[in-house]
């Protein structure tokens, strides 16, 4: 992985204005000194994805995406950090010095670079071998499947043949050696016996990567045998987790939604048909990841699984996954057939975007669900049904969302609303969520709620900051970036302090000291603190000092509880904070500056 100087870095932020770089993507309009638009990154209607030119920073009120505009291509392409830095570098004409590089940094980089070279290698030699004498049975395969050749071509589509060290043998003759084919997920090897393919006498599916590179495989194999369909193991450039088949095609679609698959030929079949926004999960379980990778590409998310126990199981787990990462999810129902590819057989495409307009709200897929464990004939097994449904509209925060689905349930079973809203509020009282005359709460404790306080007064302390720099002198006797508990605010406090005594404010220039994309967004959401509306000096002042006691007196309790007895500075330092605070609460200290509102 190459390594590039913090000043790089800078240079190559500097030189692409961020609301012209993502104007590219999403359509803003300036409000004030802020550009505003639709979130890229979640389903919304009224804008709240904000972009602000004087912080090169972006940040969504909505869903929390955050960052500056390497984060930016980070997120919505799924480029790494480096590979983010050189295509901003590209477009600003800024050519990035190859030996930026550890040695073994560099070594790491050949490696993935000699891996995927090995795995283009491998494809075009299945592909090759698909179209030979030895590939018919393949072929044939292929075409009672109903195939083109031109979708053959599009996925690339080939045939391993029967013996189980062809591939072995071929890439020894390129010249690639044991340990990077072990290395690649191609081949085992072994002392006694040699090298070995990972796959034989099997079709073959290239996995690709968003920028359409080989990363890995798929195989089913021919006739019978175990186990019917085998994926590349996980290697330096192939994570399961973080890829979904079909995505590089998907992602250019100009559907605003995903087709949501279970298998490569689902896949395949589907955009053959038209539907050219269909992926998979790679031979594993749906995960957190896979919908983190999705929400940068769509803002819907349709799941077309297969009809039998399985499928409904596959929905029933991607659901929830789909809904945290902020996706709203629907079901497409393919009874009476197995899959989207059995179903575009019989009926076709016309037919099965039908079935996409008449696809189910994911809740009501869910309770459709539950309904199967219940005998609602039965008085107290309709009432164990309608308890449990009520135990999951309380996993919506919104009231008015929960409202809604209140209304879709009651309307679905033919139960009063005013009813199943009490025994809603019922079951929230009875799980410790709401109290019995009050609005129904999000579910979130009260102890998390003053945990999450305290995180919110450290943010916008650290956006008051940024936007206003003429607080330093006034905040620092009180306040410094030892206050700031939670770690990684405590690491932005510090650069943050560290910059203003440089004189050179930069807040877009530290969320590039963080490579991480979660740490970059959570970054930029410190920078992004709503202000609470004031609208006199007066009003402003007292916040801001309540604020500053908040977290003073947060870090004081903070550090007596950690401190060590025999640690003397640090009592002393902490008897001077308390009298320092106590001066700040009685001798009506002003903070502000007169002309600050």
């Amino acid at each position: 992985m190459p390594y590039y100087s913090d000043e790089l870095i800078e240079e190559v932020r500097l030189a692409n204005d961020i609301v012209n770089v993502i104007s590219d993507y999403v359509r803003l309009q300036k409000k004030g000194s802020t550009h505003f638009g639709l979130c890229p990154f979640h389903n919304e209607k009224t804008p709240s994805f904000s972009v602000s030119q004087g912080k090169q920073m972006y940040y969504c009120f909505g869903c929390g995406a955050g960052g500056n505009v390497i984060t930016f291509l980070m997120q919505y392409e799924n480029y790494t950090f480096q590979e983010a830095l050189q295509a901003l570098a590209q477009r600003a004409g800024i050519e990035l010095p190859r030996q930026e590089m550890s040695v073994r940094a560099r070594q790491e980089a050949d490696r993935r670079t000699r891996i995927l070279e090995v795995n283009k290698v491998a494809a075009k030699y299945f592909y090759a071998q698909l179209r030979m004498e030895q590939g018919q049975n393949g072929m044939s395969y292929f075409e009672k499947r109903g195939l083109s050749m031109e979708t053959l071509k599009k996925f690339g589509l080939g045939y391993a043949n029967k013996f189980s060290d062809d591939l072995y043998q071929y890439l020894r003759k390129q010249g690639y050696e044991d340990e990077l084919l072990k290395d690649s997920g191609l081949v085992t090897i072994d002392e006694r016996r040699g090298g070995r393919d990972k796959f034989w006498n099997r079709v073959m599916f290239p996995i690709m990567d968003v920028n359409n590179r080989v990363i890995g495989f798929g195989g089913r194999v021919m006739g019978e045998g175990e186990p019917k369909y085998l994926n590349s193991p996980e290697t330096m450039i192939f994570d399961k987790s973080r890829n979904l088949y079909g995505l590089n095609f998907a992602r250019s679609s100009r559907k605003h939604y995903i087709l949501l698959c279970e298998g490569y030929m689902d896949v395949i079949a589907l955009h053959q048909a038209g539907f050219d926004n269909a992926v998979a999960s790679l031979g594993t379980a749906f995960t957190a990841g896979h919908a983190n990778l999705l929400k940068r590409y769509a803002k819907e998310v349709y799941c077309t699984f297969d009809s039998d126990g399985a499928g409904i199981k596959a929905a029933l787990r991607a659901i929830p996954l789909l809904k945290e990462a902020g996706i709203s999810a629907k079901i497409v129902k393919m009874k009476p057939y197995k899959d989207p590819d059995e179903f575009i057989k019989a009926e076709g495409a016309d037919n099965y975007q039908k079935r996409i307009d008449e696809a189910q709200n994911s809740f009501l897929f869910e309770a459709e669900v539950l309904e199967q464990n219940y005998n609602l004939g039965d008085p107290e097994g309709k009432t164990a049904f309608f308890n449990e449904i009520a135990r999951k509209i309380l996993e919506f925060e919104e009231e008015l969302e929960r409202n809604n689905y209140i209304e879709a349930v009651a309307r679905k079973y033919q139960i009063g609303f005013e009813n199943l809203r009490k025994l809603v509020v019922h079951q929230g009282t009875r799980a410790g969520l709401t109290r019995e005359n009050r609005q129904l709460k999000s579910g979130i404790s009260e102890k998390k709620k003053r945990e999450d306080g305290m995180k919110r007064s450290q943010k916008l302390m650290l956006t008051w900051l940024i936007e206003e720099p003429d607080l330093f002198p006034k905040i620092s006797p009180y306040l410094g970036p030892e206050d700031f508990t939670e770690d990684l605010y405590r690491q932005a406090a510090e650069i943050v302090f560290s910059q203003y005594r440089e004189g050179k404010l930069n807040p877009a220039g530290i969320i590039s000291r963080f490579t991480e994309e979660e740490q970059q967004r959570e970054i930029a959401a410190l920078f992004n603190a709503r202000l609470k509306e004031v609208t006199t000096t007066a009003e402003k002042e007292k916040a801001l000092r309540e604020t500053v006691i908040r977290l003073k007196e947060n870090s004081i309790q903070y550090r007596s509880k950690h401190l060590e007895p025999t640690d003397m500075e640090g009592l002393q330092k902490l008897i001077a904070d308390k009298k320092a605070m106590e001066a700040l609460k009685t001798q009506g200290i002003i903070l502000l500056n007169k002309d600050k509102i």
